[in-house]
């Protein structure tokens, strides 16, 4: 795991081994008179995989039936209708028997009446998808997508391997992937990434992958360093906008480090926990709801980028987006804090003025960037180029990283 500065230091030992919503309920016109209802039939499928998920809380709670095209797209063989009273123990407890004990690695499970679809592929757990009282870390990364996107599907998929990776890579519905565990320190070993590779390469998914929680260079590390993958690291979002020391450097992004999210033990309990682990998802979140938006404007109803979709993200109605279009989209969008807003006694280092691409790569992100992909990839109003500069050091770190982890 990664990330989890405000969860025990258990939990950077474990590493070792291993908002607002932009729209309200009405609908919305962007610029040229088009309209997007966030009522209508489009989604983004997003694919946590961590320790597990806390399928009870009021977090995850849908209050319509996941459409049955997902469902039979996503090859779900076992529906548990979970417990919808008492405490988290006693629907646990109710539930034993015709779910947590009857479910295998070669299950994909549809939790009814969430948000959540979820797989255990490998066997060394205990309680298959469901997050063990001992973490919670799964739970709070998947609390951190759908803070960004609330519309978001979840496919959760407990583990820390590449078989864990590849049941999502291999599910043509999934949007994207989100990865927050590696080897502490960046160290340089093989982790993830040639799984990885096949899920964004092969099947043209996108893939955000955390950064260590250290200052060391992120273009080494097996979840966040392959040039095919999107590296983030953290800043501190709401306090002074600067870069979070104990954070990779030299990453894709850095997005926000510290946020309030769900508990793993209860059903409506929240804490605040920091890290790179929580800034991914929630970046895998902002593409997430872009790509609904997408959606909705073009009348594209499906999901992933499958053959059958021309490899496309987006496949609509004259509007077709790629992941290397969403990527492009996202590194314009970045914006670099001014150092003015730096307060010395935060723990944070300031942006600096020369060569701040080295700390948070093309930029911060946030919920405010969510707009200006949208419009820019929708043809609407583009965004600027980034100055010379920037793409000179960022051109440089994709180069370092195809040399490394090959192009």
């Amino acid at each position: 795991m990664r990330g989890a500065t405000g969860i025990a230091i258990s939990c950077l030992i474990m590493c070792s081994v291993f908002s607002g919503c932009l729209f309200s309920s009405s609908t919305s016109m962007v610029d040229d008179g088009s309209v997007i209802d966030p009522e209508t039939e489009s989604f983004s499928i997003v694919a946590p995989i961590d320790t597990g998920i806390n399928v009870y809380h009021n977090h995850f709670i849908m209050n319509e039936s996941i459409p049955d095209w997902i469902i039979e797209g996503m090859g779900v063989t076992m529906w548990c209708n979970i417990t919808k009273e008492g405490t988290w123990q006693e629907r646990f407890e109710a539930d034993k028997e015709n779910c947590w004990d009857i479910i295998t690695s070669n299950d994909i499970v549809y939790f009814v009446g969430t948000r959540i679809i979820g797989t255990s592929p490998d066997d060394s757990t205990d309680i298959p998808i469901l997050d063990d009282p001992s973490d919670g870390h799964g739970t709070a990364v998947t609390g951190a997508v759908l803070d960004a996107n609330p519309n978001a599907v979840i496919f959760f998929v407990e583990g820390f391997s590449d078989a864990a990776v590849l049941a999502a890579a291999n599910q043509p519905l999934v949007d994207i992937i989100t990865t927050s565990f590696g080897p502490i320190g960046s160290v340089p070993v093989p982790g993830i990434e040639d799984a990885t590779r096949v899920a964004v390469v092969e099947n043209k998914k996108i893939h955000t992958g955390a950064a260590d929680n250290t200052p060391s260079p992120a273009v080494q590390d097996s979840t966040a360093g392959p040039p095919w993958s999107i590296g983030i690291s953290g800043y501190a979002e709401e306090e002074d906008d600067q870069k979070e020391t104990m954070s990779g450097s030299y990453p894709d992004i850095a997005a926000d480090w510290t946020q309030l999210l769900p508990n793993h033990d209860d059903i409506d309990g929240y804490h605040q926990t920091s890290g790179t682990s929580f800034a991914t998802p929630r970046t895998a979140g902002i593409l997430s709801e872009v790509l609904r938006m997408l959606r909705s404007l073009s009348g594209d109803e499906g999901t992933g980028a499958s053959t059958e979709r021309g490899g496309l993200l987006v496949n609509g109605t004259n509007l077709s987006i790629s992941n290397d279009d969403i990527r492009d989209a996202l590194n314009l969008s970045a914006w670099y804090p001014s150092a003015s807003t730096w307060n010395p006694t935060s723990g944070t280092l300031p942006i600096s003025p020369v060569a701040p691409c080295t700390q948070v790569g093309w930029g911060v992100v946030n919920m405010s960037n969510i707009w200006p992909i949208f419009m820019h990839l929708a043809g609407m109003e583009s965004m600027s180029q980034r100055p010379a500069d920037v793409v000179a050091c960022m051109q440089a770190n994709q180069a370092m990283r195809e040399a490394y982890w090959g192009s």
